[in-house]
């Protein structure tokens, strides 16, 4: 298996910490376990069993986490599936295929059939994002529906480190900088959630080894496969991806997808779980 954190120490700190992220999840989940060819594959899942299932799929250095702001809304209509992805700080297994190597679609797809799921609705941030475009591309028939939050892999991938290591070797300050640039400036009166959360973003960032290979970009062939109801939220101000090549892109290679282009907000994009809840309820009407 890789090494995917700089200490044992370090990963026990994480993952205890996730834990408790996990005991505040906000409506009953279970706690599953999917074996796939790449290890095991941990899994939460909210809502009614017998509702329509939407997977969940969350961004680069992070875990399933980062949907407790966003899952209750999303559970009162649908049976929520939200993946940790192997390689990252999570409770998945700590395997680490290249992003190259084109598994990954098929990981995903191992997992949706080790739910038991046929057909699926796919909402994906960033890395969580390429994810879903890579099971989607591969697999559109299994897909109804796609929700694309900052995603890589259609857009040009932006050159981040050429500025964040100088401000990463400044220490607290500089990495500071570096997530303020990502995701904003937290505001003056932040909740203690918001600052719970920050702080176990800085453990993460402090023990954990990301991925440094390249993302994929996927081909105009492989994106005009994407038929089924797309809603993408992009950031104006996005870091990683050239959020204005996304819109053009999809507005030219799929049909008819919904954009929401938030132009002065920055890759980290939270606080839309109505909107893309409103796009799955009504989808799924249809």
């Amino acid at each position: 298996m890789t090494r995917i954190f700089r200490s044992a120490r370090g990963e026990q700190a994480v993952l205890d910490r996730y834990r408790h992220f996990l005991s505040l999840w906000p409506v009953p989940a279970e706690h599953l376990r999917v074996s796939t060819s790449l290890g095991e594959a941990f899994v939460v899942a909210s809502g009614p069993k017998d509702a329509p299932p939407v997977i969940l799929l969350h961004g680069s250095s992070s875990n399933t986490s980062m949907w407790l702001g966003d899952v209750a809304t999303w559970a009162r209509t649908h049976r929520v599936y939200a993946i940790d992805m192997v390689g990252e700080p999570g409770l998945s297994a700590p395997t680490r295929a290249p992003l190259a190597s084109g598994v990954y679609g098929s990981w995903v797809d191992e997992v949706v059939r080790g739910l038991g799921c046929e057909r699926v609705a796919v909402v994906g941030m960033s890395l969580g994002g390429w994810l879903a475009l890579a099971y989607a591309t591969a697999f559109p028939k299994k897909v109804e529906r796609l929700v694309l939050i900052c995603p890589a892999g259609i857009g040009r991938n932006k050159n981040v480190l050429i500025w964040a290591v100088p401000l990463l070797l400044l220490g607290p300050w500089g990495q500071r900088k570096v997530f303020e640039r990502i995701g904003g400036k937290m505001s003056k009166t932040p909740t203690p959630d918001e600052l719970a959360y920050a702080d176990f973003a800085s453990l993460i960032g402090r023990n954990y080894i990301p991925r440094l290979d390249t993302l994929k970009i996927y081909g105009d062939e492989a994106v005009g496969r994407l038929t089924m109801p797309i809603y993408a939220v992009l950031a104006g101000k996005d870091v990683f991806i050239d959020s204005i090549g996304v819109k053009h892109r999809l507005e030219a290679l799929t049909p008819n997808p919904e954009i929401l282009f938030v132009q002065d907000s920055r890759h980290l994009l939270i606080g839309f779980a109505a909107q893309i809840g409103a796009f799955l309820d009504r989808v799924e009407a249809a």
